[in-house]
């Protein structure tokens, strides 16, 4: 039971810190972690865990902390710049992922000893990297819209939850199809693929629950250098 006490443990620190980042920096700190959490969820995600007696990979609570980012700007400031924090998620892990594959290029020192780790971490990069390009766009501008049209069915304070999780775990739910299918169709025997498909759009299900009452708090904090608007 390590891994899901843990995995609850973690997950509610990742939404703790995007709390912490917004009180602290405001809408900036958001974008922020937008790129930062694409970077850490493409790097979790070549760590494969057994949980609830199946297999899933790491970076589903920092993905899906990335979504719930884009809710709250959605919800604070509109979809014009939940759409920007999007582009700056792609940008970051396609930076990330250039970058990465040229420090792989340089011959290592007689002493060096990271080069072969570096390559087991990042040799996989690309191939993850264009899955989570792919899904990355695909689920994000799919959340952005799904999100700011149950809003004009539900626009109460009161049914963020409604618009939150519902914009989330349908635009999820193509995001693991899209990312599992490029990423590791073809790396793992097709019983172990939908394993990882079920687990991660599962284990993503239960996230979205959990991040919900952090959406709450995060829509009460106040910044007197900002002005909401909600531009579409």
């Amino acid at each position: 039971m390590f891994n899901e006490i843990f995995g609850l443990v973690f997950t509610l620190i990742n939404f703790s810190l995007v709390l912490l980042i917004y009180r602290l920096f405001g809408k900036t700190g958001l974008f922020v972690w937008v790129g930062f959490a694409t970077v850490l969820a493409n790097l979790q995600v070549v760590k494969t865990i057994e949980i609830f007696g199946m297999t899933a990979t790491l970076g589903n609570a920092m993905y899906a902390s990335a979504f719930l980012v884009t809710d709250i700007i959605n919800e604070r400031y509109g979809a014009k710049e939940a759409k920007k924090a999007v582009w700056m998620g792609f940008f970051t892990l396609l930076c990330m992922t250039l970058i990465m594959q040229m420090v792989l290029l340089f011959e290592p020192g007689s002493s060096d000893f990271a080069q072969e780790p570096m390559e087991t971490l990042f040799g996989l990069l690309p191939r993850l990297a264009v899955g989570s390009l792919a899904a990355f766009l695909v689920s994000q501008f799919l959340d952005v819209h799904l999100f700011s049209w149950i809003r004009t069915k539900f626009p109460t304070d009161r049914q963020f939850w409604i618009r939150n999780n519902g914009s989330t775990l349908i635009s999820q739910f193509f995001d693991t199809l899209v990312f599992t299918s490029i990423a590791f169709i073809g790396e793992y025997p097709m019983d172990v693929w939908i394993e990882i498909f079920i687990t991660t759009y599962l284990l993503k299900f239960i996230v979205s629950v959990l991040d919900t009452p952090f959406g709450y708090i995060a829509k009460r904090f106040t910044f007197k250098d900002e002005t909401m608007t909600k531009e579409a």
